[in-house]
């Protein structure tokens, strides 16, 4: 509960600062920035981990889908909608998880789906009350984005079960992998120019940037993926909806916005709730 709850903290502080320094550039190229700083922060783990050749690369194709894919769809999004729809449409991955996990297990657990229906209930009460248009197209961006990040944290429970501890080595070889599809896709679309682009942007943007690689992303998804692989799929799915309260908790508390403070209250009681009523322990298999 604890790693989960850590990476959500420092992921609350993200949306904001996506919307006011980091919309209008390229999805693509900052999802490339971020995780090619993940991936440096976590090379010496790397290099200590000594994976074997077959692991290493089953952990890049997870991290190609878990953290490439969802942050190009998620960053993406912002070109469509504003920062507090992001945040809601980002609330139903708690049923892609539950969703995703009784589907591989080929069974139904009505336990955790009440639990996942609770979390989205619980988070869409925060933002109820703001007004604006959702485009369609963003809609479908973040939905998938939910799918990637939903699916990856499911099945990094097997690769960290074969990796025998060396979780720290596991992920860095995710964003490694995550790093170069982005990167192969931004050279792809935008060529040379594209690359050398990111040189242009505003100071801002390049301190933004480095501290949305090192600790939201870098450390932020490890700490989420460890405490994932020790949660069962209905308290993970839970869990998925803690950004959302505590983002605008933060809003309110770090940056001086105004903000709902009696429905973030209730809010997170109702998810504490539905954290218990879950149960924090990994499912049997």
């Amino acid at each position: 509960m604890l790693l989960l709850l850590a990476a959500s903290l420092l992921w609350a502080f993200s949306f904001g600062l996506i919307k006011g320094q980091l919309a209008g550039l390229d999805p693509v190229a900052v999802a490339a920035v971020r995780l090619f700083l993940a991936a440096l922060l976590f090379l010496p783990l790397v290099l200590r981990g000594r994976l074997s050749s077959l692991l290493a690369r089953r952990a890049m194709a997870l991290g190609v889908i878990q953290f490439g894919l969802m942050y190009v769809f998620y960053i993406a999004s912002f070109a469509w909608l504003p920062a507090w729809m992001v945040a809601l449409f980002t609330i139903f991955t708690p049923l892609y998880v539950v969703g995703l996990d009784d589907w591989q297990r080929r069974r139904f657990t009505p336990r955790h789906l009440v639990a996942a229906v609770v979390a989205v209930a619980a988070a869409a009460l925060v933002l109820r009350g703001y007004s604006g248009g959702a485009d369609w197209r963003g809609v479908a961006l973040l939905q998938g984005a939910n799918l990637c990040f939903a699916w990856g944290q499911l099945r990094f429970v097997g690769l960290q079960k074969a990796a025998a501890g060396k979780d720290a080595a596991l992920v860095g070889w995710m964003y490694l992998g995550a790093f170069l599809v982005t990167f192969a896709a931004l050279l792809y679309r935008s060529g040379v120019g594209g690359i050398l682009a990111v040189a242009d942007w505003k100071p801002a943007s390049h301190w933004v940037l480095l501290y949305l690689g090192l600790l939201p992303t870098g450390l932020g998804f490890y700490l989420w993926n460890r405490g994932a692989a020790r949660a069962s799929s209905g308290f993970l799915a839970v869990a998925n909806n803690l950004k959302v309260p505590l983002a605008v908790a933060v809003a309110w508390i770090v940056f001086g916005e105004s903000a709902p403070f009696v429905r973030v209250m209730m809010s997170l009681l109702v998810m504490v709730a539905a954290l218990i009523y879950a149960a924090p322990v990994r499912d049997s298999e």
